[in-house]
């Protein structure tokens, strides 16, 4: 459970389960049809979010929920950044919050709790795609809060509701609590 400042008290982080597909799925679509957040333009059905969720979770990262008023408002995960073997320590977060949730610290609560959880593995960056670029201020805005730093545009990638879009690549270090050991290689720290 998080132990977020007192101020999000009421918002309430945890594991995402299996009953909670139904709720994510429809957050999702809602990105995926009117927003830019996502480049996908054909919302996943039930079977594809849950299948999307193990294999997140059989990569040993974390998958959230953010509850509010018994509510599912939003939720966040770390997935694997490339699938090839020297990105094994970079990892993407993803972040998506019900509509009407926005502006309400939900999503610094989610994306705290990530983070949190994250650097008590081996990961040593995090990187944020950030659909639509600097049209999207608001996961701009919250990824900045939380250490990212911008390190790039990708200029008209992603052609969508009729308009190119950027995407905004954000990259954040992470603490890990434990160095690296490689087998028959010793411990990097870096």
């Amino acid at each position: 459970m998080s132990a977020f400042p007192s101020s999000f008290n009421h918002i309430h982080i945890r594991d995402a389960h299996d009953d909670d597909i139904s709720a994510m799925t429809k957050i999702y679509a809602w990105h995926v049809i009117y927003g830019c957040a996502s480049f996908e333009e054909i919302p996943p059905d039930e079977a594809e979010m849950a299948a999307r969720r193990a294999k997140v979770l059989r990569l040993g990262l974390p998958y959230l929920v953010a509850e509010q008023a018994g509510t599912l408002v939003g939720f966040c995960y770390a997935s694997e950044y490339r699938p090839r073997p020297a990105y094994r320590f970079t990892i993407e977060s993803s972040i998506y919050l019900a509509a009407e949730a926005g502006g309400r610290g939900i999503g610094s609560a989610l994306m705290h709790e990530l983070l949190t959880r994250c650097e008590r593995g081996p990961w040593r960056q995090m990187l944020a795609i950030i659909g639509n670029g600097e049209r999207n201020p608001a996961s701009y805005k919250l990824h900045a809060r939380m250490g990212f730093e911008v390190v790039g545009t990708l200029h008209n990638v992603g052609f969508k509701h009729g308009e190119w879009r950027d995407t905004l690549l954000m990259q954040r270090a992470l603490i890990p609590s434990s160095p690296v050991c490689e087998e028959g290689q010793g411990c990097v720290t870096q």
